[in-house]
């Protein structure tokens, strides 16, 4: 294995800018069970951080805790280099943090205009949006088309389509096209690719270089190995509630970072 990266706590820029995003030492238990044995973690601006570990070595607790749904029993969390505590997805939402969940929670009846405006609906201007709550359909369908030209999004031409008629791809599109509209620090994806084929496969991953090129900086949760060291900048690996290490695509393998994940090696 390489020497390049030999602590849990490398890997990071050097004389870079700060973290957007940083946890130190958190903790998060259920009952006798250790979710979290203090974990640190940092997410620099315009970089593609994986998160990678066995099944119940904490990544999904991890990102529970840095995006509201969770509340560690201890440690600290900072966005922008200022302390947050995080009560509820809400709050992660507010202070810029967007989550696409494997689920996607899109609303198939709804189009796609419709659905990137979820929760975020515009009104109209003056006294038919002010006292008649009416929605302005038409200024949110053209701000939904400069969201997906903005990140080359070729496939979803007509945003009145209802999602119910998209691929699996194109929907994936959708979730993430609402999160990078309105995740204007963070962007964190679940399984991005999970049950895609290849070809939509890659148009994800092109949608998350676009984010990292436009300055997003982007977590994304994966099992998929060659995604993973296709997209990333840098890999954080979680083993048994902890960070075992972070390493990047240049100074591990595969093979490496699946022998640190399942404790057969250590970085």
């Amino acid at each position: 294995m390489s020497n390049a990266v030999n602590t849990a706590e490398a890997a990071a820029p050097t004389g870079g800018p700060e973290p957007i995003l940083r946890a130190r030492r958190l903790v998060k238990t259920f009952g006798r069970v250790v979710g979290l044995d203090g974990v640190s973690m940092e997410l620099y601006p315009g970089e593609v951080l994986a998160v990678i570990g066995d099944n119940g070595a904490g990544k999904s607790t991890l990102i529970k805790c840095l995006t509201g749904a969770e509340i560690p029993d201890e440690g600290e969390m900072f966005l922008d280099g200022q302390q947050v505590h995080f009560k509820r997805p809400q709050d992660a939402r507010e202070a810029g943090i967007e989550t696409v969940y494997q689920t996607l929670a899109v609303s198939p009846a709804l189009d796609v205009a419709s659905n990137l405006f979820l929760g975020r609906e515009e009104r109209k201007k003056g006294i038919l949006g002010s006292v008649f709550r009416v929605v302005d359909k038409k200024g949110m369908r053209e701000k939904a088309k400069q969201n997906l030209s903005a990140l080359g999004i070729s496939t979803l031409q007509d945003v009145t389509v209802a999602v119910e008629n998209l691929s699996g791809g194109q929907r994936q599109a959708v979730a993430v096209a609402r999160a990078a509209a309105f995740g204007s620090k963070v962007v964190v994806l679940d399984e991005p690719t999970a049950a895609l084929g290849v070809r939509e496969t890659n148009q994800v991953l092109d949608l998350i270089r676009r984010l990292r090129d436009n300055g997003t900086a982007v977590i994304v949760i994966s099992h998929n190995m060659p995604n993973v060291f296709d997209i990333a900048d840098r890999i954080h690996i979680q083993r048994l509630g902890k960070r075992a290490a972070t390493i990047t695509p240049q100074s591990h393998s595969m093979t490496d970072a699946v022998a640190i994940m399942t404790g057969a090696a250590q970085a």
